[in-house]
C-alpha cells in the first residue's frame, strides 16, 4: 500500500501532541460495547460529574507503530498492552475491553493515519495512546455507569532529548510516588499526576527526573516517574527491582527475554538497597516511550554516583540491549514468536 506521507521534519520529532487526521472512539452503555467508530474531533465531550473527573476512574495504555525497511506497518507486542489496560480496568473497577476489539481498534487507528507514520530510518515512531475513563451521571462515590474507550495517535521522536545520550537522575526522598499496596504497579493517572510535583524540582535542580524509593522503608529503588530501573553488574548481570508498586512495563519484561535469551545474561528481579547502587558498572531506565534512557549518573544525599566510568558514555551492555529490541521492533531483528503483529 502505498500512501503520500506528511511534510514533517522526521529527524527533529519531539515527544509532543500532534493532532492527526482520526481517532477510534467507543462507548459502554447497558453492559455492553458499541461497534466503535474511526471520527476526526480531537475533543470528546463528558458529563460533568464522570467518575473520571472527580474519582480518578481512567486507566491508560502507550505502544507503538513502526515501518520496517520492507515498508511495512508493524506493532509491538500489542496482545500485552490490551491486557495491561484490563488489569488497571479490573483494579478500578471499570468496564474491561475485550482484547480482540483493542487490537481491532488499534489497527483501525493507525491504518486511518498511514500518512502520520514516520518512514524507516527516521529514528522515529508512531506513538499510540488507548485510553478508558468512567463517565455519565454520577455523583457517588462508586463506578461509571457508562464508558468511553478511545485511541488516538501522533508521530513522536526520542521521549528524552538527545536519544542514546546518558541522562541523570536524582534520589527522591520527599516524595513517594505510590503507596504499598496502592495503585503503583497499574497505569492510572493518579500515579504521573502525583509525580508531576517531584519531577519539575528534579529539572529545577539539573536532573532529567526522580527515581523514587519503595514508599513503605525509604531504602530500595522502585522506579523513575515514567519508566522502569534496571543495572547491570560486572559479572553480566540485569538487575531489576520486584517491587508491588512498580508498573509491569513491557518494554522491561521484553529486555529481560532478550537479556537472558540472545546476550547470555543472568536475570534478577529483586530488592535493590538504594545503598548498593555502586554494585552496576551500568544502569538504565526503559518503556514504551523512552525505549532505553542510559543513566550517567544518580544524585543521593548530596553525591553523584556515575556508571560506566564518569557517566558521560551509554555502557557496552546498555547498548547492545538497545540495539537489539529497536531492531526487533523495526524488524531488523527477527522477534521471538508473537512479539510483531503486522497492520499492513
Amino acid at each position: 500500500m502505498t500512501v503520500e506521507k506528511k511534510e514533517i521534519d522526521w529527524g527533529n520529532l519531539g515527544f509532543d501532541y500532534i493532532k492527526t487526521d482520526f481517532r477510534y472512539v467507543a462507548r459502554f452503555k447497558d453492559g455492553k460495547w458499541d461497534d466503535g467508530e474511526l471520527v476526526e474531533d480531537n475533543h470528546i465531550s463528558i458529563h460533568e460529574s464522570s467518575t473520571c473527573l472527580h474519582y480518578g476512574q481512567q486507566c491508560f495504555e502507550g505502544l507503538k507503530a513502526y515501518t520496517t525497511p520492507e515498508g511495512r506497518i508493524v506493532l509491538f507486542r500489542p496482545d500485552q498492552n490490551a491486557k495491561r489496560l484490563n488489569r488497571s480496568a479490573r483494579r478500578l473497577v471499570m468496564a474491561e475491553v475485550p482484547e480482540d476489539m483493542f487490537i481491532d481498534a488499534v489497527e483501525k487507528t493507525v491504518r486511518a493515519n498511514l500518512a502520520w507514520v514516520p518512514p524507516y530510518g527516521s529514528g522515529a515512531s508512531l506513538y499510540i495512546r488507548p485510553y478508558l475513563i468512567g463517565v455519565g451521571e454520577n455523583i457517588a462515590v462508586k463506578p461509571a455507569p457508562e464508558y468511553i474507550f478511545s485511541i488516538f495517535v501522533m508521530p513522536v521522536g526520542p521521549y528524552f532529548k538527545g536519544g542514546m545520550t546518558p541522562i541523570n537522575f536524582m534520589i527522591c526522598e520527599e516524595y513517594d510516588r505510590a503507596a504499598p499496596m496502592g495503585t503503583g504497579s497499574y497505569k492510572v493517572g493518579g500515579n504521573y499526576a502525583a509525580s508531576l510535583e517531584p519531577n519539575a524540582k528534579a529539572k529545577a535542580s539539573g536532573f532529567a527526573d526522580m527515581l523514587y524509593l519503595d514508599a513503605k522503608t525509604h531504602s530500595c529503588i522502585d522506579e523513575v516517574g515514567a519508566a522502569n530501573f534496571f543495572g547491570i553488574t560486572p559479572d553480566h548481570q540485569f538487575v531489576t527491582p520486584k517491587s508491588p508498586s512498580v508498573l509491569p512495563s513491557i518494554t522491561k519484561y521484553s529486555l529481560i527475554h532478550i537479556a537472558e535469551n540472545m546476550l547470555g545474561m543472568t536475570v534478577q528481579e529483586r530488592d535493590i538497597p538504594v545503598a548498593s547502587l555502586d554494585q552496576f558498572v551500568e544502569a538504565g531506565a526503559c518503556g514504551t516511550a523512552a525505549v532505553i534512557s542510559p543513566i550517567g549518573g544518580i544524585s543521593y544525599q548530596g553525591k553523584l554516583l556515575t556508571f560506566n566510568g564518569d557517566g558521560k558514555e551509554v555502557g557496552p551492555v546498555i547498548t547492545k540491549l538497545y540495539e537489539i529490541l529497536t531492531g526487533i521492533q523495526v524488524g531488523e531483528i527477527e522477534a521471538p514468536e508473537g512479539w510483531i503483529h503486522e497492520v499492513c
